[in-house]
């Protein structure tokens, strides 16, 4: 089983999928000023066919199949070997999926308050984006839509932040425009390089340049390191991190869940479907680095986490956190690993967005995030509570909700392949109980005094936004089968493309034999 093309559809359900948030935004322009109230409405009702579209596509996915499915390939730049070419295998399924859900989910969460049309059109934008990424299979593709989600998040946290939130936009899009370019100088020496190493025509086609593997070891091994530091600031990971507590402390609550569902998880999905794919042999070569950066990032998110005064802002460090067990799952280079690094990408989306969502409900009540101006919130608001401590428990890893499962085959995988590195990620889900337990007791126990004893509890719209997050965060702790036999053929086929491609030698060779 290869992780080739395995069939085309005649109709573009693909694309429809991906376009539909784009032609959302021009609806929405569209819209007269004088009908503010249309304009959420119709946002959403893009977002969901959307999310119908990708919830058709789970549906039809051959469960057993390891390639790519729902093939679009259209030419785009035909003289450079740029194409309109999506697919989706079992690698990014459920990621799509993820999009689609959490789009519309915080688009009803809250009110931006104002400049609504510009509001909604920016976060069709992002969607637009965030979809693309997940589906393209051609670099300058796949970096265009990599590029698009970065002016819509900067003006979501610039124009309808809070706190210092011009600042935090220019941080965020600084730090991650720097990455890309680098990334960009990746894609092109890529192209070219495999152009004249075989004697083809350009292509920027990654399951081409893939199979073909006929860039040197060490050529591969550099331009690894380029792509790698693009997706390291995407994910974020340490020591280039430092964007993310800003902007996620100061973008408004749908942009904080998008970020953290979404955004944070191009990084990961990159490391995946080009750092591994595309350069097998560095991904080995380099997989003692990027598990230590892995684990520091578990253990540094979740001490750093700990000593926030700030809820959102812990909540911010978290991800740090949870994204270095990603990181480790990744780069175990195994099916245990990989697909438990790959649920817990569905699993943080699905925790921590619901975590912003009541965070973001919190200030909107009591217009402060202080933990420690907080405090009794259990008592006025015991829905409200009886919620976060669901979600804030599937953060933690209980058994039988989802963040176990994720977090048990990233630990199992890292144990079989790299077992120290394993040992020391554990003390990072101890710390992980420990700061958000101890948050949950200073927040929601205790005695309620002033505001805090009037505060209202959640109103139906916020409990409907939160059901399919709390939905899925039970069945995907109790049953998580029908997604892991979705991922593992792809995963599978994704391990062997690396087993087969390794130079545990380093010589400076080209591959050119096909992936088996």
């Amino acid at each position: 089983m290869t992780l080739a093309a395995a069939s085309s559809q005649a109709f573009p359900v693909l694309g429809m999928l991906v376009v539909l948030p784009l032609l959302g935004a021009a609806a929405v322009l569209l819209l007269p000023r004088s009908r503010v109230e249309l304009v959420r409405p119709v946002a959403v009702l893009f977002m969901s066919a959307a999310a119908a579209v990708a919830g058709w596509i789970i549906v039809e996915y051959p469960v057993a199949s390891g390639g790519f499915e729902m093939i679009v390939d259209q030419p785009w730049v035909a003289a450079w070997g740029i194409s309109w070419k999506l697919g989706v295998d079992g690698i990014s399924l459920f990621l799509l999926a993820l999009t689609a859900l959490l789009f519309p989910l915080g688009a009803l969460a809250t009110d931006p308050g104002h400049d609504h049309k510009a509001y909604y059109v920016w976060l069709l934008l992002l969607e637009f984006g965030c979809l693309g990424v997940f589906s393209a299979l051609d670099l300058l593709l796949f970096f265009v839509f990599f590029e698009v989600v970065l002016v819509p998040m900067y003006f979501l946290i610039g124009q309808w932040g809070h706190g210092n939130a011009r600042y935090s936009a220019v941080k965020f899009f600084l730090f991650t425009m720097f990455g890309s370019a680098l990334m960009l100088v990746g894609i092109l020496a890529t192209a070219f390089l495999h152009a004249s190493a075989t004697g083809a025509p350009l292509t920027f086609d990654v399951v081409e340049i893939a199979q073909a593997q006929s860039l040197a070891t060490t050529t591969a091994r550099w331009i690894f390191l380029a792509f790698a530091l693009g997706f390291a600031v995407k994910v974020p990971l340490i020591p280039v991190h430092t964007w993310l507590p800003d902007a996620h402390t100061d973008a408004p609550t749908a942009g904080s869940v998008i970020l953290a569902g979404v955004m944070l998880k191009l990084g990961t999905y990159g490391f995946v479907r080009f750092g591994l794919y595309l350069f097998p042999e560095a991904s080995r070569y380099f997989a003692p680095l990027m598990l230590t950066l892995g684990v520091v990032g578990i253990l540094y998110g979740a001490i750093v986490a700990t000593m926030q005064t700030d809820f959102k802002r812990l909540i911010a460090y978290s991800s740090v956190a949870h994204l270095g067990f990603i990181i480790l799952g990744i780069f175990a280079l195994n099916t245990t690993g990989l697909s438990g690094g790959l649920l817990q990408m569905v699993n943080h989306g699905i925790s921590t967005g619901a975590l912003f969502l009541l965070v973001g409900f919190i200030y909107e009540r009591r217009h402060t995030r202080a933990i420690s101006e907080l405090g009794g919130l259990a008592r006025p608001a015991p829905v409200l509570a009886m919620t976060f401590m669901v979600v804030m428990l599937s953060s933690v890893g209980l058994p039988g909700l989802n963040g176990f499962v994720g977090e048990f085959l990233v630990l199992l995988g890292a144990f079989e392949a790299h077992r120290w590195w394993a040992v020391a990620a554990t003390a990072g889900v101890i710390l992980a109980a420990v700061y958000l337990l101890w948050a949950y007791q200073r927040v929601f126990h205790g005695p309620a005094r002033g505001e805090n004893a009037t505060m209202s509890d959640l109103r139906w719209r916020e409990c409907l936004v939160l059901a399919p997050l709390l939905a899925l965060i039970i069945f995907l702790g109790v049953y998580p089968r029908p997604v892991l036999d979705r991922m593992e053929p792809s995963v599978d086929a994704l391990v062997a493309h690396v087993e087969a491609h390794d130079d545990p030698a380093g010589v400076d060779t080209a591959e050119t034999e096909p992936a088996p």
